[in-house]
């Protein structure tokens, strides 16, 4: 792909070059190229696009929920038909494979978008009767000016989960992608433009840690968002507690997928592959910590590596790549390290695990999906967040030790059971520490189901119906009917 020209902040309803000067490379990661020079937003810039969404925010909370539907409605069309050229420009900037980008990533976005339209004309408040013909009722509203951080997997799905439920519910936005992948929060706001969103309603300032700090800090804003790592987390957080902002924290995980004795098999080692080799593993909710009943280890096993070792590892542009390159070079040694780390604590590297080179792509950072056994859960593989494709599978045998292991963690966003005991399957659901969970699959994110977790994963939930909740605020309002009684 050609080189980009600079890519500049998004304010306004325009493009407008940074005050600060500075800029950072954009690197495609199965290439080593550099994609592109990107601009870094000053403070004064933060500030310009603080202003312009509160004047955004004017004329977008006044809009009837049906009038902001129609204008997202046309983002959705406009997100479709462009879905191929987005996915080129995604898969870039990320090393994922063209066959994931091109159905989900974009596909995927504009399916929040849709949701939350949808929802944007019925954000209701309630009649409250009382007494003597008074009555209270509340108001849901706008919080005001949303910021969002992105993180750099996923980068236009983020931004649209983000962006959708606070538009739907007559908020601005300032978006901050990740400075690792910052391309396409750009087109997006592109679109919203195009579609009609009022000028200031939907902005983007990129930048590195810093600029997220701004945001976090700066009194403007009422509410801000972020997807990252539980470090990032808890800097955001504390930032945030100055103003004492509203705050939605998704972060990392160390999930648990656990595969009893009477669980179809084939549908496990599909789970289990689909839970770690996805995007390369970088994604929050993988169920890197594969729970196998001892019974029914051996036959997984063979499954399992027998259909790892057919996975297509090469350039992500070509369709038929399962593997894509991880996001940079320091992410694939720390990926390369946690292997090596696994093999001293003792585990068994029974599959791949080694970095490879692809022809024509050999500065790229591809590495082989690893599979470890014997792994204890004591071992680090199998305590800390490594966002790569490392599978730790541990054996187990019975229900009371595996739900205690399985919640013998720090994190809690997300869990699988696999069993055909409906019983069991609710029962050990409703035990485990964690705040998205599936029966018999993973990884589904339907846009109507909340998204989020438990513990150190995060606070509040992305998507469904609760979003809205996390985007408005209430009012409430007594009228009386009658005469004040005062004993003055």
């Amino acid at each position: 792909m050609a080189q980009l020209p600079i890519q500049k902040l998004y304010i306004n309803g325009r493009y407008v070059d940074a005050t600060s000067g500075e800029t950072f490379e954009t690197i495609n990661p199965a290439t080593g190229d550099v994609i592109c020079d990107v601009q870094i937003a000053s403070s004064q810039d933060v500030d310009k696009a603080v202003e312009a969404a509160k004047t955004g925010f004017k004329i977008w909370s006044k809009m009837s929920g049906t009038e902001r539907s129609r204008i997202l409605l046309r983002a959705v069309a406009l997100l479709r038909e462009r879905n191929d050229e987005l996915a080129i420009l995604e898969v870039t900037d990320t090393g994922k494979p063209m066959q994931e980008a091109n159905c989900v990533d974009i596909e995927s976005g504009a399916e929040c978008i849709e949701y939350f339209a949808g929802l944007a004309a019925s954000i209701n408040g309630e009649h409250i009767q009382l007494a003597n013909g008074n009555f209270a009722y509340t108001r849901k509203e706008p919080l005001g000016v949303c910021a969002a951080i992105g993180a750099w997997n996923y980068p236009i799905q983020i931004a649209c989960w983000k962006s959708a439920p606070a538009l739907a519910c007559g908020n601005s936005v300032i978006y901050k992608a990740s400075e690792v992948t910052p391309l396409t929060a750009l087109k997006l706001a592109e679109i919203y433009t195009e579609a009609g969103l009022p000028a200031g309603v939907f902005n983007v300032v990129s930048g590195l840690g810093p600029v997220g700090q701004m945001l976090a800090e700066h009194d403007g804003i009422e509410k801000i968002s972020l997807t990252g790592s539980v470090p990032t987390g808890k800097r955001v957080m504390e930032s945030a507690s100055k103003t004492l902002k509203h705050v939605t924290l998704e972060l990392g995980g160390k999930s648990p997928l656990i595969v009893f004795n009477d669980a179809n098999i084939d549908n496990a080692v599909s789970a289990a592959m689909l839970a770690n080799f996805y995007t390369q593993g970088e994604i929050c909710s993988n169920g890197t910590r594969v729970f196998v009943h001892k019974d029914i280890k051996d036959a997984f096993l063979e499954k399992l590596i027998a259909r790892t070792s057919k996975m297509v590892i090469g350039n992500p542009m070509d369709l038929e790549t399962h593997v894509g390159s991880l996001i940079h070079k320091d992410h694939m040694k720390k990926v390369l390290n946690y292997i090596e780390i696994g093999k001293k604590e003792g585990a068994t590297l029974s599959y791949g695990g080694n970095q490879v080179t692809v022809e024509g792509f050999e500065n790229g950072c591809f590495v082989e999906p690893a599979i470890f056994t014997d792994v204890k859960a004591d071992m680090r593989i199998a305590n800390e967040e490594i966002f790569g494709a490392v599978m730790s599978v541990i054996t187990f045998d019975n229900e009371d030790e595996v739900v205690a292991a399985a919640n013998d963690t720090q994190f809690g966003l997300a869990a699988g059971v696999f069993t055909q005991d409906i019983n069991r399957a609710h029962r050990v659901i409703e035990n485990l520490e964690a705040g998205t969970c599936w029966i018999n699959n993973y990884n589904i994110t339907p846009i109507e189901m909340p998204f989020g977790g438990y513990k150190q994963s995060g606070i509040g939930r992305e998507n469904g119906t609760v979003a809205i909740n996390h985007f408005t605020q209430i009012k409430s309002v007594y009228v009386e009917m009658g005469d004040v009684d005062c004993p003055y």
